[in-house]
């Protein structure tokens, strides 16, 4: 059984989704529809940058869901027939796109918006957020209840055993981290973010978002997606459209996520998009997984004999 991942902010870079666009008229149609979809070359972003701009917020999150979208309907196109899909954060729209829940210009339109609020929610170096890696669930949301002192810190991203990311105002993620340190985390990594996510000081964001989402036109996967919030798969419209509300100031519980895909029988995992994150913490999580990317795997033997199996 094969799972399909698509990634969240972090895997961008310059020149992503590039040879795509030169190789296949699907991905080239694809950038096509997003640069109409915003009104504006979102594609030269994606190929050419300049990075300073990729980078921001507004930007990443819909260059990163058209190069994981011209990806997926090029696997599509192939044969490629995946049992259930998710994603990592913004990879969750990407993956409501390749069920059809979201028409993808909608998608664009709405995580530009997204990555705006969230921006704004915070003023720029007020929130952080730090990789805590070596402690569990439980140690990192103690060292966050200690170093709190009234500010927000909790844990943000839920990754894999000993991989945990937390956010909230940057005094209280630093006291958290240090906290963590004494707890025996083996690192506390600050990440370079522009604002905290997926925790409490995202809430003005998912109150202004809310409604934006609540009256997009979808319709039930087709697929059935697992949503970030729960570890739970979404197969109706109207739970998908409230996972994606409350993701945005809630934790993404990706070790929830896999296991979930695990114990529904996944053995096969394909990430669909730039970058090889997501393949990095599927081996952690699940031992005896078949992990692909379309960074580093698209083409092979190997990969093409999925088209057939699935």
């Amino acid at each position: 059984m094969i799972a399909c991942l698509f990634p969240g902010q972090g895997s961008q870079r310059v020149g992503m989704g590039k040879a795509l666009a030169e190789a296949h008229a699907v991905c080239r149609t694809t950038f096509d529809e997003a640069d109409a979809a915003l009104g504006e070359p979102l594609s030269r972003l994606c190929f050419e940058g300049p990075e300073d701009q990729l980078q921001l917020t507004e930007n990443t999150q819909p260059a990163i869901l058209a190069v994981s979208v011209a990806t997926w309907r090029l696997l599509a196109q192939q044969g490629l027939r995946p049992a259930f899909v998710a994603g990592h954060s913004l990879g969750e729209y990407s993956a409501h796109v390749a069920a059809g829940t979201l028409a993808f210009a909608d998608a664009l339109r709405i995580v530009r918006r997204r990555g705006r609020y969230m921006q704004e929610a915070v003023p720029v170096g007020e929130g952080a957020m730090a990789a805590v890696l070596g402690l569990d669930a439980d140690e990192v949301e103690a060292a966050c209840v200690d170093a709190a002192e009234g500010d927000v810190v909790s844990a943000a991203n839920i990754n894999a055993p000993g991989q945990i990311v937390i956010a909230g105002s940057r005094a209280a993620v630093d006291r958290a981290g240090a906290r963590a340190k004494a707890m025996g985390a083996k690192r506390v990594i600050p990440l370079k973010v522009s604002a905290p996510f997926h925790c409490a000081l995202m809430r003005p964001a998912e109150a202004r978002l809310a409604p934006e989402l609540r009256g997009l036109a979808v319709s039930a996967p087709g697929i059935p997606v697992v949503a970030n919030v729960d570890g739970e798969p979404r197969r109706d419209a109207a739970a998908a459209i409230e996972a994606l509300v409350r993701q945005v100031s809630r934790p993404v519980q990706w070790q929830a996520v896999m296991q979930r895909l695990a114990s529904e029988g996944v053995r096969t995992y394909v990430e669909v998009g730039p970058g090889t994150v997501l393949s990095g913490l599927v081996r952690k999580i699940v031992a005896d997984a078949t992990v692909f990317n379309t960074d580093g795997d698209l083409g092979t033997p190997a990969m093409e004999a999925l088209f057939q199996g699935s």
